[in-house]
């Protein structure tokens, strides 16, 4: 079974891909260090769950 993310998770993320549009890319490391940059997220592990998210919509979109 998959991982349940939170509305707020999901939201962040595709706020993110829409403002930045090809900033994010499949790697995870690197997008987590772009969400640390053009978010206010205040945990390691928030930016991380919307890293994740971000990095799973971008495969997604390039399938």
């Amino acid at each position: 079974m998959g991982n349940i993310r939170t509305s707020f998770v999901k939201r962040i993320a595709k706020e993110l891909i829409e403002t930045y549009e090809g900033k994010f890319t499949t790697d995870f490391d690197e997008n987590k260090k772009l969400v640390e940059e053009y978010s206010t997220v205040s945990t390691k592990h928030l930016r991380n769950k919307i890293a994740g998210y971000v990095t799973r919509l971008v495969r997604q979109e390039a399938r």
